[in-house]
């Protein structure tokens, strides 16, 4: 299996894990949509890196430790970030009546699991 199989292998199986994630994108750190289901990647996979970026200075700054995740809430749903080791990004959208701690749940899971493979 290829590196683009089993990151694409990977999508599936978080899509099947939390099924009402509207959108899942998977990009390098310099912001490059690597795998998605998102209709808008390239714009995605830009702002989950400068996500990321930002919150890894805010992490830092104010002695938090490693970043594991950023989320932005909004009156209609999440946009959280996660760290996928130094080279990738897994961000996801759900609506605003999601279960959060079991995306963080699952998700933290496939970032690790991204983080090997990237």
């Amino acid at each position: 299996m290829t590196k683009q199989e089993e990151l694409q292998s990977i999508l599936s199986e978080l899509k099947q894990a939390l099924p009402e994630l509207r959108s899942i994108v998977v990009a390098s750190t310099d912001g490059l949509p690597i795998v998605h289901d998102a209709t808008d990647a390239p714009r995605v996979a830009a702002m989950a890196a400068t996500a990321l970026g930002l919150g890894k200075r805010i992490s830092q700054t104010t002695d938090l430790g490693a970043l594991e995740e950023t989320i932005v809430r909004g009156n209609q749903g999440y946009f959280v970030v996660y760290a996928a080791g130094d080279k990738g990004v897994l961000a996801v959208s759900a609506p605003a009546d999601a279960n959060l701690g079991l995306i963080h749940l699952e998700a933290r899971s496939y970032a690790a699991r991204l983080a090997q493979i990237l």
